[in-house]
């Protein structure tokens, strides 16, 4: 039984995504010029497809492709906006692509937003006109919202809609609400291609990576064609196909739930899924599970290969109990680094267990990868120079030199339009701001100063929200600490689900440097957090938590007044971190007590690798062979 209503290929990796995605742009480009006509190209912004373009920059350079008689049509650009902005998808092009290429401007189609409101219809029509013009699209890149939108065709917009201006949803301003450093700061509208539009181009590919377009894919996929989620559309298209990797091919039933539509191959990681999925489908604890309701919820086969439920609930729940690790089973006397994306990410996503490590008399290192500076409201920055025009009347220094420089920066911020980048000195005042933030937050937690490393990674100096490719430069900073401390142990972000692609980008310059790293190969333990957590089937390792421990970690979080009340950059979730942490962590915890296991108040989850392979059981230190943990729910500090 096959459920998908759209052709869908899963790659390894968004990197994977690209080049694959690229490489048909290539031939489409090149079979359209031996058969003596120009490609026509529909083109997309944001995150999602840029590592295409980036591939296609590769392939101009090394490889010769031509783009000088390509002709490109953009999905769509915000209105009102100047090309010129900072926000503008015609610059977004330009910056990313165009000016890579040496595409022919003549050539070039973006919506125009700096158009007055009454020429808007016009050159609306008159965009589909030049499409239809050019002899159609050849070939359309789609990137999809949260919403269901493919270019901004937004809840409702219907099959037969061509290029038109339309108001954004309210998901979707959300969504933007970073780039433009706050939802009041994004457009309420912009100009979109149609769906009608996009349909008839020849060949379609929506590209999607991470775990947060996962349910939209699925509803895109194996959801009815509504006009509320317009990519659904693509079902009813000839030759349109999904390129996604694993993240976001998560909810798709052949991915989560594959019993559900054919034979499975039963490995260890498929029993676990199952038998999980199972329990929580008849609210049952594991080892109460009866052989019948197996078999009424597809999963004979896996009873006919054990025989009887028994077994397969034994293993599993005794898999589970060997993940959950207290104090005394984790790590002792290790020298030990924690990556830390942003300055607060350490303690959001493993504050519990940067304590018991701390506590272990592990040598422990925070190296805090990226200053976090645009994540700073200007109003923190003039809370600070108030801060210190005051402490300067008390202690009676400098304090002429304060107040003119004090003036200067507040001069310059109040001058600044929203998405404008900060001066030098506003942006190094945020990361000092970010920086003492981060050494009273793993204060709290029992450490140090000295235990924290700034390594302010040149890749996210840009003063905005799009941030450089990693260079050699950010993997020779990070592979420096690694020969410093030459760590036995190393914590990662594995969160790709960072709506801004940092965690995604600061895991690459661990890895290149690791790969790099001459030393013998650290255990990498992968956190999540920030933006979800480790399934509880996934996780190779489960770390307990009191009451009293996940307070002293709501504690660290709030050491980073910066980010409390209302963070620059929520993504999707609008709550703040420490409630997001609260609810994760005590609600794997609640789903470990459904499923039998001890009813422990809160959990953090990792991942475990060794030399790029996972560690399905990593071992346990064995100075911590005891008892106590999984039985009782307490020894968990």
């Amino acid at each position: 039984m096959d459920l998908e209503r759209t052709p869908v290929v899963i790659l390894k990796d968004h990197e994977a995504v690209a080049k694959v995605v690229a490489q048909r742009i290539a031939e489409v480009i090149r079979r359209r010029r031996g058969d003596g006509k120009r490609a026509v190209l529909g083109l997309a912004t944001g995150s999602t497809p840029v590592g295409v373009y980036r591939e296609l920059i590769r392939m101009n350079r090394e490889e010769g492709l031509d783009f000088s008689d390509v002709l490109t049509f953009n999905l769509d650009e915000y209105y009102p906006m100047k090309p010129d902005s900072i926000h503008s998808y015609h610059r977004f092009m330009w910056e990313n692509f165009f000016d890579h290429v040496h595409v022919n401007r003549e050539n070039v189609h973006v919506p125009r937003g700096d158009l007055p409101r009454d020429q808007v219809l016009e050159h609306c029509r008159r965009y589909e006109e030049d499409i239809r013009s050019a002899g159609g699209i050849d070939f359309q890149i789609l990137g999809v919202g949260r919403s269901g939108h493919i270019g901004f065709n937004e809840p409702g917009s219907g099959k037969d809609s061509r290029t038109r201006p339309i108001y954004l949803d309210t998901i979707t301003r959300k969504d933007a609400a970073g780039d433009f450093f706050g939802e009041e700061n994004v457009p309420a509208e912009a100009i979109t291609m149609g769906v009608a539009t996009i349909l008839e181009a020849r060949e379609i590919a929506l590209i999607a990576t991470g775990e947060h377009k996962a349910m939209v894919i699925r509803r895109a996929v194996e959801g009815p064609i509504h006009p509320d989620v317009a990519a659904t559309f693509l079902q009813e298209h000839a030759n349109a196909t999904i390129y996604l990797d694993p993240s976001a091919s998560g909810e798709l039933t052949r991915v989560k739930t594959p019993w559900m539509v054919g034979a499975v191959d039963w490995t260890p990681k498929r029993e676990m899924e199952a038998v999980l999925w199972l329990s929580a489908q008849v609210k049952k604890p594991i080892l109460h599970l009866p052989s019948d309701d197996y078999r009424d919820h597809h999963l004979s086969s896996l009873i006919a290969l054990h025989g009887s439920a028994e077994p397969v609930n034994g293993a599993i729940f005794n898999r589970l109990i060997s993940k959950v690790r207290g104090r005394s089973k984790l790590p002792r006397d290790k020298r030990v680094i924690v990556f830390s994306p942003h300055p607060d990410d350490d303690v959001i996503s493993m504050g519990g267990i940067l304590r018991k490590l701390h506590e272990n008399a592990n040598r422990m290192t925070v190296g805090y990868q990226t200053s976090g500076n645009i994540a700073v409201f200007d109003h923190e920055v003039r809370r600070y120079l108030d801060f210190i025009r005051r402490a300067d009347a008390v202690m009676g220094v400098c304090t002429d030199e304060v107040e003119g420089a004090s003036r200067r920066i507040e001069q310059a911020m109040a001058s600044k339009k929203p998405g404008d980048i900060d001066i030098p000195e506003v942006q190094e005042l945020k990361r000092v701001i970010r920086e003492t933030e981060a050494v009273s937050g793993i204060e709290t937690v029992g450490m140090g100063a000295s235990q924290a490393r700034f390594l302010n990674l040149p890749f996210y100096q840009t003063g905005k929200v799009k941030k450089d490719p990693i260079t050699d430069a950010d993997v020779s900073i990070t592979l420096a600490l690694l020969q410093e401390i030459r760590p036995e142990i190393v914590f990662v972000a594995g969160d790709l689900s960072d709506p801004h692609g940092t965690h995604r980008m600061c895991l690459e310059a661990v890895m290149r440097a690791l790969d790099g790293y001459a030393g013998p190969s650290p255990e990498v333990w992968l956190y999540q957090g920030a933006w979800q957590e480790w399934p509880v089937g996934e996780a190779d390792v489960l770390v307990p938590m009191s009451e009293d421990e996940l307070r002293q970690k709501k504690m660290a979080i709030f050491k980073h007044q910066s980010q409390k009340d209302r963070a620059p950059f929520p993504g999707p979730d609008e709550r703040e971190f420490w409630q997001r942490v609260e609810d994760r962590n005590r609600g794997t915890a609640a789903m470990l007590a459904g499923l039998g296991l001890p009813a422990y108040y809160a959990m953090e989850a990792y991942v475990v690798q060794r030399d790029g392979k996972r560690i399905v059981n990593p071992p346990v230190p064995t100075s911590a062979l005891g008892a106590g943990d999984a039985r009782s729910g307490r020894g968990q500090g």
